[in-house]
């Protein structure tokens, strides 16, 4: 199948350049890019100067299957990411029972298949039932398709334990991505420690906490010499010891999510469980130190971070109600208000948000390049619009940007070349 795409807003994450051009689309590859020519007969899509992209590879996105279908099924999701501009979702291994044998992750692997227009990848957890007791087998995982190995929001607390499987983790030249996190002063929190947290009467736990963890992690990371990605830097204190470990040569990536770059700990209001999240919404002063950090390079991934959670969950008091926001669907729109707010360019959030999550997990989308797989969103950057929850794809509907008006709307989405998602006029 060939597809020739006219008239676009070409963003390039790699080059960090928007040009007016067209793309030619042929057996699921770019073909060519800039002035494409297209031979007599091919289709023709007429962008109408919109903007043209690489697809967002999401990492840390949680699906219910097994164990939670009711909040988020493959097909779900899938649906979802489509609707939202991501072609490829990194799937996290918290579900029940943990994706932490070959088993378990060939049966999701081929769930996804059976269920998805999108692209999935998995990673698997990297200690077994994700207890941080005994590491998994990594190398049987790997063999089974494991893109990256986490625990996810569950440190391992057992250094010695986390140091050997970073270790064999080494050994096989896998990724392993972590939660910075000291887990003993986090415990029982609900929001950042401060002013807020206290006239709010909610347990806050201090922004050192991601600090200590982090220098934790960066100290193991040294000895082992493993690949590493931080899963969310969420605080100004995270950076200076981030900074010098990439100094320093570590192996050693970090992202943050959509919510910790676009909300701040005052979002919260009164008692909002929609803004319940983990690692907690930040003050004002780390969101714009995280997106200063973004800009520069030094977080070099931005995630949806997308978590599921029915209203039973949700809907308690804020110290019980769970943690998590979906966001496959208002990734792309929650990314805009970075854009319009002159913070970061379209390039520079299609660099966090597509081209760096693919390299540093060895894929080879998140490209506007010749040879690259044809995996685009065609979006309209300015499109306002009031988000509707209940509008939404995903089963789950925790959505923090609900009744929030919002700009930024996906017009087409393309993976190999084939279009799995059209905006309705």
């Amino acid at each position: 199948m060939t597809l020739h795409l006219t008239n676009a807003r070409l963003i390039d994450p790699d080059t960090l350049t928007e040009t007016p051009g067209s793309l030619l689309i042929a057996n699921g590859l770019i073909a060519a890019i800039g002035e494409a020519k297209a031979s007599k007969g091919t289709p023709t899509l007429d962008c109408g100067g919109h903007c043209l992209a690489p697809g967002i590879v999401d990492i840390g996105v949680k699906v219910g299957e097994p164990g939670e279908r009711h909040k988020e099924s493959f097909r779900s999701a899938a649906l979802a990411a489509a609707a939202g501009g991501v072609t490829t979702i990194v799937t996290r291994p918290d579900t029940n029972p943990a994706i932490d044998t070959p088993e378990a992750l060939e049966f999701v692997t081929r769930r996804a298949v059976e269920a998805s227009p999108v692209r999935i990848r998995h990673m698997a957890a990297l200690t077994k039932g994700r207890q941080g007791r005994e590491m998994t087998e990594i190398g049987f995982l790997l063999d089974a398709g494991a893109v990256a190995f986490t625990d996810c929001d569950h440190v391992v607390a057992d250094t010695k334990v986390l140091s050997r499987a970073l270790t064999y983790a080494r050994s096989l030249g896998a990724l392993v991505m972590g939660h910075p996190q000291d887990p003993g002063l986090s415990a029982g929190a609900a929001a950042t420690s401060g002013k807020f947290a206290s006239l709010r009467g909610l347990p806050g736990v201090s922004p050192m906490a991601e600090r200590m963890g982090l220098d934790r992690d960066l100290s193991l990371i040294e000895m082992t010499g493993v690949r590493y990605h931080f899963d969310q830097i969420t605080v100004a204190r995270a950076l200076p010891p981030l900074e010098r470990a990439r100094r320093n040569g570590l192996d050693v990536t970090a992202g943050t999510s959509i919510h910790h770059l676009t909300l701040n700990e005052f979002d919260v209001g009164d008692y909002r469980t929609f803004f319940k999240v983990k690692p907690p919404l930040r003050s004002e002063d780390d969101r714009l130190a995280t997106v200063e950090a973004v800009a520069s390079g030094l977080i070099d991934i931005i995630s949806s971070m997308h978590t599921p959670q029915d209203e039973e969950s949700k809907r308690l008091p804020y110290e019980e109600a769970a943690s998590g926001a979906v966001a496959l669907e208002t990734f792309l729109p929650a990314a805009m208000r970075l854009y319009h707010a002159g913070h970061l360019t379209l390039a520079q959030l299609f660099r966090a948000m597509s081209l760096n999550p693919a390299k540093r997990l060895g894929l080879p989308q998140g490209r506007l390049a010749v040879g690259a797989p044809a995996d685009l969103v065609l979006f309209d950057p300015d499109a306002p619009f009031v988000l509707d929850r209940f509008t939404l794809r995903s089963k789950s509907k925790n959505t923090p940007f609900d009744g929030q008006r919002m700009e930024g709307r996906v017009l087409a989405t393309f993976v190999g070349g084939q279009q799995v998602f059209k905006a309705e006029p």
